[in-house]
């Protein structure tokens, strides 16, 4: 869609001017473009599908998700616009995201790389699982990069952490699901955004994906050629997932991380192990992996963010709240407040806005208004038989279409050889405690020859 186009048709978009399309998916494409008024550059993602009414956009699940949110390491969604029954979502902007660094990356990226990215990450899951919320669908090209930042982004698929299972089938790219979700488990939860950090931390050491399946079955086949086959000990109710869908794990010993990613200290090779883990409940949580030794030289972690303790934390004065608040206010001009919207809010005309945080009036009062701003409904995917706890031991009846591509996909026919081949290590040398800088970024000529579609 040209610029022209997209000027005509709406008004209230008047006030930014496009500058050029930076990506095209399944749901909607994004532009870079610029606040007349403010001279701020935002991203502006225009959906493709129409939307007949405002409720049907102030419920949407990136909506309602990242109005809620605010922080530093989770994308600001600046503004929501419905005009003409197409939908627009105005963004801060970011450079661009961790996929594009990858691909486009000549040599390793050095440990303290990593350590910062994964950092500010693992902050923003911590404060996102706080508020109820997992993301079901990290990967690189989710996470926004500007400068020295990180950001999680793209909310289209998250989920209330309190929502009624089960949920929906597909989540996230393939690379990146978790294995009970492979598995057809009706129920998960944010351990699924663990695992998919785990694979991402592993892939920002090596520049390839750890578990690029080409199917489910053939990721399933990759999982356990790296971690090796679950035993029961190990994940008794993977054993039974699989055993519902008529599944039969590949007999496979495994490899040793370290074997794969030279290049990472012995606490990033214990961080991405643990985080790996087939059974979901043995996954370190984000507040958790924030406080792993990987991460013992970085800088403060907020109170909300650490475990509960017994310290008592003396609050600050009136006058120190009232500076923090002061900045606070200067530092994020679309965060949550208290002040009312200038021009008044008519579900009536054909053009509608919202700036998130500022609920309007004739919102609030509408009969929808109390689902958006004060409590969100509980998600009711379609039924399955017996929906029961991932952690509890019991098992989830049920066999769709990926769990029959499963079970005529039988990799356990014992023509699995006892000895899998794995590519060389990467000669990208290595960091070992003590050192006063790590070691800088070797060079890396072997570039991604793996293909992987981008939705949304």
């Amino acid at each position: 869609m040209n610029k022209a186009s997209w000027g005509a048709e709406i008004k209230r978009m008047e006030r930014y001017k496009i500058i050029k399309e930076v990506g095209d998916g399944t749901f909607g494409s994004v532009w870079r473009a610029i606040n007349k008024q403010t001279g701020e550059i935002v991203a502006i993602k225009k959906m493709k599908r129409k939307y007949y009414s405002w409720e049907e956009c102030i419920n949407l699940r990136e909506v309602k998700s990242l109005r809620k949110m605010n922080h530093p390491n989770i994308v600001k969604l600046k503004e929501v616009i419905r005009e003409h029954d197409i939908l627009y979502f105005v963004f801060e902007y970011m450079e661009c995201n961790l996929y594009h660094l990858i691909k486009d990356r000549g040599k390793l990226f050095s440990e303290a790389e990593i350590r910062n990215w994964c950092f500010q990450v693992f902050q923003g899951l911590a404060y996102m699982h706080q508020q109820g919320y997992f993301h079901r669908d990290l990967k690189p090209e989710n996470l926004l990069v500007s400068k020295d930042v990180i950001k999680v982004a793209d909310f289209g698929l998250a989920r209330e952490i309190s929502s009624q299972p089960p949920y929906t089938e597909y989540v996230s790219t393939r690379w990146y699901r978790a294995p009970e979700v492979l598995l057809q488990s009706p129920m998960y939860n944010s351990a699924i955004d663990m695992w998919a950090m785990g694979a991402i931390m592993a892939e920002l050491f090596t520049l390839r994906p750890l578990f690029p399946g080409s199917n489910e079955a053939d990721e399933i086949y990759k999982i356990c050629s790296i971690i090796g086959t679950p035993t029961e000990t190990e994940w008794a109710e993977g054993i039974k997932l699989a055993s519902a869908i008529n599944y039969q794990f590949p007999q496979v010993t495994g490899v040793h991380l370290s074997v794969l990613i030279p290049s990472a200290s012995k606490d990033a090779i214990d961080l991405i192990t643990t985080l790996c883990s087939w059974d979901p409940c043995k996954r370190l949580t984000a507040t958790k992996a924030l406080q792993h030794s990987f991460f013992q030289g970085c800088l403060y972690v907020p109170p909300s963010l650490r475990l509960k303790t017994s310290v008592t934390r003396t609050p600050p004065s009136a006058g120190t709240r009232s500076m923090l608040e002061q900045k606070s206010v200067k530092g994020y001009s679309g965060t949550l407040s208290t002040s009312k919207p200038a021009s008044k809010f008519s579900p009536a005309k054909s053009h509608e806005y919202l700036t998130t945080g500022d609920i309007p009036d004739e919102i609030k009062n509408h009969r929808f208004s109390k689902i958006a701003a004060n409590q969100q409904p509980r998600y009711r995917p379609p039924a399955r038989n017996s929906p029961t706890s991932i952690c509890n031991g019991k098992t989830a009846f049920g066999v769709s279409e990926t769990a029959e591509k499963l079970a005529n996909m039988n990799l356990g026919s014992g023509r699995v050889p006892a000895r899998q081949s794995f590519p060389a290590p990467m000669k990208a040398g290595g960091w070992h405690a003590g050192q006063p800088n790590m070691a800088a970024s070797q060079e890396f000529h072997a570039r991604r020859t793996f293909t992987r579609k981008v939705v949304g």
